[in-house]
């Protein structure tokens, strides 16, 4: 029996597998950059069309005004005209003991046409 040094085994030693070998998971950096990219592509996509839309709605909108704007001014001119008419009537009624009284009749001192002033007060303010 010897009492000398062990040696390795003829050949020598197996490698030892020091690496990691974990298995690939999710998608690769590539794949997730394509992903994003297409994400912000359709949405600037959807954000063009969309202003695009709103862009025609305003135009819509804006023509439609246009064209309602003469309906508009005649039923407020046939409004202002039932108003004078009541107006005059009232003031027949109020000043009908006062003679030389001139029914309608402008109290500004010009032969200029002045809108009518018509105020809208409540009735709890009304004497």
């Amino acid at each position: 029996m010897s009492t000398g040094q062990e040696l390795p085994p003829k050949g020598g030693f197996p490698n030892i597998a020091y690496s990691r070998r974990l298995p690939k998971k999710g998608p690769t950096g590539f794949v997730m950059l394509a992903g994003v990219a297409s994400v912000m592509l359709y949405g600037w996509y959807n954000v063009f069309h969309g202003l695009r839309e709103r862009r025609e709605l305003e135009r819509e909108k804006m023509w439609s005004r246009i064209f309602l704007l003469p309906l508009l001014t005649a039923e407020t001119d046939r409004d202002e005209y039932r108003r004078n008419l009541a107006a005059a009537e009232r003031e027949k009624e109020i000043m009908k003991n006062v003679s030389g009284w001139p029914i309608g009749k402008s109290p500004y001192n010009t032969d200029r046409f002045v809108t009518p002033t018509i105020p809208n007060i409540p009735e709890s303010q009304r004497q």
